[in-house]
């Protein structure tokens, strides 16, 4: 039983994803490249997906498996809106994710942060292959998570500004593009607040990154 609880080896793929609860945001990071065992199949993958206006999903695991279950939330997200005439919250939305992971068993190899601001505030959720739920402060998934988890271990306090949870969302992922081989070639980060969903600068992550 305990051998059967092992999270399959395709799991295992290069990446590197972070996600942090701010004072009034989310903030979502992750690397870009995409790893075939030892190929590095595309240098400018999508790792971080816009649900709806508040809510952001990072992606861990199989390509395709993830694609797939980005587009279903998207959809049944929209659904909920238009039959409930309200926004799906950040745990609704994730427990709907974890209620496909958990069905398929590990036929879907993939991990996700969920991320966003609901009239509860602002939250992160980190879920498995199985359909695991987690709420945690700060969270980060792939084969670079045990790096980028130090640096957020030591930089992450209660109620950090925006900017400065960007900055710590960036160092935790360059930390990690050093160390993991599986990790690299650039950074997107995203950011939700009451306001909505948004997309850092390349400059302004640049200019973070060479500190």
């Amino acid at each position: 039983m305990e051998h059967q609880m092992q999270p399959p080896a395709e799991l295992k793929t290069g990446t590197t994803t972070v996600g942090l609860v701010a004072k009034d945001c989310v903030v979502l990071a992750s690397d870009q490249r995409a790893t075939m065992g030892y190929l590095i199949a595309n240098k400018t993958a999508k790792k971080i997906y816009k649900i709806t206006d508040r809510i952001g999903a990072t992606i861990a695991g199989s390509v395709a498996d993830a694609q797939m279950i980005m587009d279903v939330l998207k959809a049944e997200a929209k659904l909920y809106e238009i039959q409930r005439n309200k926004p799906i919250t950040v745990r609704a939305l994730t427990r709907l994710l974890s209620n496909i992971m958990f069905q398929g068993r590990g036929l879907y190899l993939l991990q996700c942060l969920v991320g966003g601001y609901d009239e509860d505030g602002a939250h992160i959720y980190y879920t498995d292959f199985i359909g695991s739920v987690l709420p945690d402060k700060f969270a980060a998934t792939g084969s670079g998570s045990p790096v980028a988890l130090g640096v957020l271990e030591t930089g992450y306090k209660d109620d950090l500004p925006k900017k400065k949870a960007i900055e710590l969302a960036v160092h935790a992922v360059a930390a990690a593009i050093e160390r993991d081989a599986g990790s690299g070639n650039s950074i997107l980060v995203s950011v939700i607040d009451k306001d909505g969903y948004a997309e850092v600068s390349k400059d302004t992550i640049m200019k973070i990154w060479k500190k």
